[in-house]
Formats: structure tokens, C-alpha cells, sequence
């Protein structure tokens, strides 16, 4: 009986034309999981939009109902780069806005993340956020907390529509 070694494996060209189409692949497919990225974090800025808003009409009906009528006038407790946002109404972080609150934009390059720009006080009751959008640091999404509402600070803002799903 005569053995024989039979030897089995991949071309070089195989090889090759495998490589080629994975990278082909990769090609296309990178690109469109770099958009989705930045379509997930423009939804949860959407989410916590909506989250605020109905943080602060619940806040509004429990000071109703204990007889207080002021203005909320802030979201949280501090301004500046890297800090807790949307920790507490009216600087009081035992009372959150969010169960979680989210940390700022960690400097001024940032992206994809909120900043609040000015803090309101009991006689001025106006603050200002805004959203630095995922895609561009200079793509601004501008916010105001004024008469209990968090809305646009201006009707024209685009970004800002874009959040409240408010584009004409």
C-alpha cells in the first residue's frame, strides 16, 4: 500500500482577492458606522431635551401645589468646563433634573456634549445652555431656561430645531 501526502491550502491569489474584498468592505462600511455614530449621540441630545422639558413641568406642578409660584432659574449648580450638568433646579442638587446628570463639555474643543453658558439667579430667572453638535465644534445648538420653559433661544437656530424636531 503506497501512502500519499496530499496537500491542501490557499492560493497566493486566493489569498490576495480575500484581502482585497474585506478591505473593499471596510471601505464602505466605516463611513456609514462613523454616521450612525454621530445619529446616536443627536438622539440622546434629543432624549435628554425631551427629559428636561418633562423634568421641568413636573418641578413646576409640585412647586404649584406647595404655593410656589418663581420661576425656575437654573438647571445646575455650577458653570464651566468638565462639571455636573443638569444636576439640580435652582442650584439644590438634592433635587435633580435628570436621575443622572451629565458631565459638560470637558473643554472648549469638545464635541457632541452640553455647556451651560450663564446661570440665572431669583431675579434674573434666565440661563443659558447650549449643545456643541457631534460633527462640527462651531455647529451650536442654543438653549434657554426662561419662564419655566427650555426652549430655543431663537426661532432661526437650526441645530436647536434640529433637537426638538422642529425643522420646517
Amino acid at each position: 500500500m503506497i501512502l500519499r501526502k496530499i496537500h491542501s491550502g490557499f492560493t497566493m491569489i486566493e489569498l490576495i482577492m480575500v484581502i482585497v474584498i474585506v478591505g473593499i468592505l471596510s471601505a464602505v462600511a466605516i463611513p456609514k458606522l462613523a454616521m450612525n455614530r454621530d445619529d446616536a449621540i443627536i438622539t440622546t441630545a434629543k432624549t435628554t431635551v425631551s427629559s428636561i422639558r418633562s423634568a421641568l413641568a413636573t418641578e413646576k406642578q409640585k412647586r404649584v401645589l406647595s404655593g410656589d409660584f418663581q420661576s425656575i432659574y437654573s438647571l445646575s449648580k455650577v458653570t464651566g468646563y468638565n462639571k455636573d450638568i443638569f444636576d439640580g433646579f435652582d442650584k439644590d442638587t438634592d433635587n435633580s433634573v435628570l436621575e443622572y446628570p451629565l458631565i459638560s463639555c470637558k473643554d472648549g474643543n469638545a464635541v457632541g456634549c452640553w455647556r451651560q453658558t450663564s446661570l440665572g439667579t431669583k431675579t434674573n430667572a434666565i440661563s443659558q445652555y447650549l449643545y456643541v453638535m457631534p460633527n462640527n465644534k462651531n455647529s451650536i445648538a442654543y438653549f434657554e431656561l426662561k419662564n419655566n420653559k427650555f426652549n430655543c433661544k431663537t426661532t432661526t437656530d437650526k441645530y436647536c430645531q434640529e433637537l426638538t424636531n422642529r425643522i420646517r
